[in-house]
């Protein structure tokens, strides 16, 4: 770790599990910040919003840019891209947002990752398993930072953050790349977090996460032949409705999903290390896409 911090790189792409060692990630974090690098970050998505996230860590964070004179930003694919460039963009042409509702629409059944995310969503566990993610204040944790962010973007004021969650069995045993799952254990889990304003669920964050298309038949999906992918809806005046369906070179979503997620913040470095020192979300920063910087930059 000394010898990489001695190096001398522009900026850090840090993504490192996160949300299973929050402590340990922010003092890596802060000790790249304090050597004078810039970070972009997809470890801990609360941080998407810094306004959302823990003051203590914020302003730990904060210190260490301060410091280093560097510039630290989070962001991925969800929570991140799908719900605040895509919505504000569509927002963008329209005269009054009256909500906004962002949805991943995904099979995850060919998404290696039975360690974590599987253990995390409770796949392939019984219904009453208390999956990590579906504990009271973790799915506002993950997602509340995009409502609020959101809401911060329109001039909306919320009254609260809701969560609701429910999951539906595997109708029989089958296999997945997150793993064997038993009949009758969780094969589907469907998730909301909203943004209350005047009593109304206006800003919404959700997700319809199957394993096999077959579960579910009742739960959101995206039109016609798609089969995974992001549903934004945006109403207002006038309203629209935005489907994408992520495709990696090997034609599977999940891989797009993944590679999506990296280059999201690496597309973001040469705007990043342009910015003022500090803490910064999407709102902070000017548009980016995927293109060679003007300047070269020391990789890290």
């Amino acid at each position: 770790a000394e010898a990489l911090l001695a190096l001398d790189a522009d900026c850090v792409c840090y993504t490192a599990q996160g949300e299973t060692r929050i402590r340990a990630a922010v003092e890596d974090l802060c000790r790249i910040l304090e050597s004078g690098k810039n970070v972009v970050n997809t470890s801990i998505v609360s941080l998407v919003y810094p306004t959302f996230s823990s003051p203590k860590i914020r302003a730990r964070l904060e210190a260490a840019c301060a410091q280093g004179g560097s510039t630290f930003f989070t962001s991925g694919f969800d929570p991140g891209w799908s719900g605040d460039v895509i919505p504000l963009a569509l927002a963008s042409a329209c005269e009054r947002v009256d909500s906004v509702r962002v949805s991943e629409l995904m099979d995850y059944s060919t998404y290696a990752d039975p360690g974590f995310t599987g253990v995390y969503f409770g796949f392939g566990r019984p219904l009453d398993f208390a999956a990590p993610m579906l504990q009271p204040g973790v799915l506002k944790g993950g997602w509340g930072g995009m409502v609020l962010l959101l809401a911060d973007a329109f001039g909306m004021k919320l009254d609260e953050i809701r969560e609701e969650h429910e999951r539906l069995p595997a109708p029989e045993t089958f296999e997945t790349a997150m793993g064997k799952i038993e009949k009758g254990t969780c094969g589907a889990v469907r998730f909301e977090v909203q943004g209350i304003v005047a009593g109304r669920p206006a800003l919404v964050a959700a997700h319809v996460n199957r394993l096999r298309d077959d579960i579910g038949p009742g739960w959101d999906r995206l039109s016609g032949s798609k089969k995974s992918g992001y549903k934004i809806e945006v109403k207002g005046s006038p309203s629209y409705t935005c489907e994408i369906e992520p495709m990696g070179e090997d034609g599977d979503h999940n891989t797009a999903g993944i590679t999506g997620t990296a280059m999201r913040v690496v597309n973001a470095i040469p705007v990043v290390c342009d910015a003022a020192p500090g803490v910064v979300s999407i709102l902070d920063l000017p548009l980016f896409t995927a293109r060679v910087p003007k300047r070269s930059l020391a990789p890290a």
